[in-house]
């Protein structure tokens, strides 16, 4: 069977050349001329039999970001390559943080294409393997690990607040580990044989977060054609983990805070009152106390949600650990592959430990997933390393990491040199400006074009 390939564009010829291309490629290609046709094709076959879908993103009416939204939606797994002619890189960051697996520029590179298509199925075929893994051994589950004093002060804060009735709020960066500590807390309290269940109030659209989290009747709104329970319902007499409450909105914060003190609801367009009895965990990544001074959260909402406050530090603070979650992620997913456990020497070991980790854990236990999967060597080494980690602490390139254009590696270089000196500097942006001999606007700006996330320390 063929890869099914879908193409996205308003414009006819740049249609019928990427298709007479992968067609070439013994490609299986649906094409449509804008957004609304592109949702018709794959309700129509199914749109989880494709495995590949090119966006262009400027196109009248519905334009490629929308219908990335609503990809992003409907056919999660999907990978999405977004093509553009008046590309930036505001407008490629945009697109990658709304899900999208690369960025395009036209005029369209033959190559560009096909390389990025083979790496997006590539890595589309490793994820699905790697799901049906989990599913033939469900018993896998991550934990929390570490040595450091760091982590050792979390776990005994956890283990002490687990058996009581307090509320919870975990604080943090992304990736740092929030849902396991509020999974351990469930897990060591009263309520563990009840429900856990959780909600990322970042992901879900603010007009359906109040249908999540309360249920609605049928008929209650367009599109609610059963009635719906909600999670408050899902967790009664368990836990309610609300991850990235700072992204609820104000509207929904008070209507959260009433459920919270009288512990009943209303479904959404029902008038039938259901009492609750959950525990409440909250997870943010943001600074709470200054959103509260900006207005975006309410002082009231914050104090009753901060009643045994818990701050996970980021990896870059317990370096010491990096070695252990690296072992222990070896470990996993080697189980999971049924391999044989990898080595890791001396110098990747050193590379890995020296990086800054701004995705922190989760990062961290992508790349080592990502090397057992794809390596298969039993030894790790230097060059097994992905460059986004090893050239900004060894400057060793291989071959196969230069880009093909000249203008891309350019930035690529100068997006690694700036990282490496800022690094160097303890990420302060005065100093950096005034070793490298730039102004330092200049390079306020370059980092700022070239997303660079500066660390503070």
């Amino acid at each position: 069977m063929t890869d099914k390939i879908l193409i996205v564009d308003d414009e006819t010829s740049i249609l019928a050349s990427i298709k007479d291309i992968l067609e070439d490629e013994k490609f299986t290609v649906k094409t449509a001329e804008s957004g609304e046709k592109a949702m018709q094709i794959l309700r129509k076959v199914d749109g989880s039999s494709m495995q590949a879908a090119l966006v262009d993103i400027w196109m009248p009416d519905m334009d490629g970001l929308q219908l990335l939204d609503w990809l992003q939606k409907n056919f999660p797994k999907l990978p999405v390559i977004m093509m553009s002619g008046h590309g930036n890189i505001e407008t490629a960051v945009k697109a990658t943080k709304k899900g999208a697996y690369d960025f395009i520029e036209k005029p369209l590179s033959l190559e560009k294409i096909l390389i990025t298509i083979k790496h997006a199925l590539k890595e589309s075929a490793l994820e699905k393997e790697n799901e049906e893994l989990k599913r033939k051994f469900p018993h896998q589950s991550l934990e929390i690990v570490g040595q450091s004093s760091e982590i050792k002060t979390v776990l005994e804060q956890v283990d002490m607040a687990a058996p009581s009735e307090g509320w919870v709020l975990i604080k943090g960066e992304n990736g740092t580990g929030k849902e396991l500590i509020a999974k351990r807390i469930h897990n060591n309290s009263l309520r563990k044989k009840k429900p856990f269940i959780e909600l990322n109030c970042a992901a879900i659209p603010e007009e359906l977060i109040e249908s999540e989290l309360f249920g609605h009747e049928k008929g209650s709104f367009t599109g609610a054609s059963n009635q719906k329970i909600g999670k408050f319902d899902q967790a009664n007499g368990g836990t309610l983990f609300l991850d990235e409450i700072g992204d609820m909105s104000l509207k929904t914060q008070a209507k959260i805070l009433r459920v919270l003190q009288e512990q009943r609801f209303e479904r959404v367009g029902g008038t039938q009152v259901f009492e609750v009895d959950v525990r409440i965990i909250t997870a943010s990544n943001k600074n709470l106390e200054e959103e509260i001074t900006k207005g975006n959260f309410r002082e009231d909402l914050f104090y009753r949600l901060n009643v045994i406050p818990i701050e996970v530090p980021p990896l870059r603070e317990r370096t010491g650990d990096i070695p252990i979650l690296i072992d222990y992620f070896l470990k996993f997913f080697s189980l999971g592959t049924l391999k044989k456990q990898k080595e890791i020497d001396k110098e990747a070991l050193e590379c890995m430990n020296n990086y800054h980790w701004p995705g922190n854990i989760r990062e961290l236990k992508n790349i080592v997933e990502r090397i057992v999967i794809m390596i298969r060597d039993e030894v790790i080494k230097l060059e097994h390393i992905p460059p986004v980690i090893r050239i900004p602490n060894t400057g060793i390139l291989q071959v196969d990491d230069y880009p093909l254009v000249l203008k891309e590696a350019t930035e690529r270089f100068e997006k690694q040199f700036i990282q490496t000196m800022l690094k160097k500097n303890s990420w302060n942006i005065s100093k950096t400006a005034e070793v490298i001999q730039v102004e330092r606007s200049n390079l306020h700006r370059k980092i700022k074009n070239l997303g660079i996330v500066v660390q503070r320390n």
